[in-house]
């Protein structure tokens, strides 16, 4: 059945298509840059701002799945997906897509600051226009990829200050190395799946795994380098320092532990757990840090 001559569309069909988990994370960090910035209280901006965000997020995730339904239904983790399923019409995700984005454009332009809608755009621009092409180009999608999604911290910067300034682009870079371990343990796991569709990134064309394993342990070492940063700028106290630090040493752990050829397949998902639960530790000790430390 396709998706042009399936039964009407549930809204659950339609939340599936702005890939809800994925978005919450990018509403997550966005908010992280935000209350970084430690900006006066304004519950209007607060809320337009998660709402702009949340919007974007979803609008992007179902113009991704429009623009790649086909390869979606060719992987076993993505045929259940709205549009291969026939769940979701094309013309449907399409305009609810761009519809999305551009409500969300719309709100954080004219409610919240100019500069966050600026890299609200990037975003949609730089995962839609460059990191969806080159998944089907170039062996550096995923690198590509890590940029729009390290952009959601500037957006709350920007929404919470005015600018971007140093603290913004260290957490953008956290954002964009803690993502290279993350996706490559995720691309090895579901490499077969990956492959049956000729993507050419690192886990497909390294069949043996020894340069996505080195390569996750190099990100996620400049990851841990990135993540104090704060602490010798003096924007962060020793506190978060220690936290990060720890979480860190923990996170390069599953890294190094990855490398092991024999047990490569288990570690990949140890080390994605792991990505999982660090993220949240470190960005909310450095917002706990921030606000609470005068």
């Amino acid at each position: 059945m396709t998706a042009e001559s399936a039964a009407p569309a549930t809204f659950r069909d339609y939340l599936e298509l702005t890939k809800p988990r994925l978005s919450l994370l990018s509403v997550i960090t966005t908010l992280v840059g935000y209350f970084a910035a430690r900006p006066p209280s304004n519950p209007t901006k607060f809320t337009l701002l998660f709402i702009g965000t949340a919007l974007a997020a979803g609008g992007v995730a179902a113009l991704n799945q429009w623009l790649e339904h086909d390869t979606d239904a060719k992987m076993r983790r993505t045929a259940d997906r709205p549009i291969p399923a026939g769940k979701v019409a094309t013309g449907s995700a399409f305009v609810l897509g761009w519809l999305m984005c551009s409500i969300a454009l719309f709100i954080l332009f004219a409610h919240v600051d100019r500069m966050a809608a600026l890299f609200t755009l990037l975003t949609v621009i730089s995962y839609l226009g460059w990191y969806t092409p080159a998944k089907k180009r170039s062996r550096w999608s995923t690198e590509i990829g890590a940029v729009a999604g390290a952009f959601p911290p500037l957006i709350g910067w920007c929404a919470g200050e005015g600018r971007v300034s140093a603290l913004g682009w260290i957490l953008f870079g956290v954002l964009f190395f803690w993502q290279i371990p993350h996706f490559m343990a995720v691309a090895w796991t579901y490499r077969r799946d990956y492959s049956a569709v000729h993507f050419p990134m690192l886990p497909v064309r390294d069949e043996s795994g020894r340069h996505v394993a080195a390569w996750s342990l190099i990100n996620a070492i400049a990851l841990v380098v990135v993540s104090l940063l704060p602490v010798f700028l003096k924007l962060a106290s020793f506190a978060y320092g220690a936290a990060a630090a720890a979480a860190g040493a923990w996170f390069i752990w599953r890294a190094i532990a990855f490398t092991r050829a024999a047990t490569r397949d288990a570690m990949a998902r140890k080390l994605f757990l792991a990505s999982i639960l660090y993220l949240p530790l470190v960005l909310g000790a450095l917002v706990a840090d921030r606000l609470l430390v005068p």
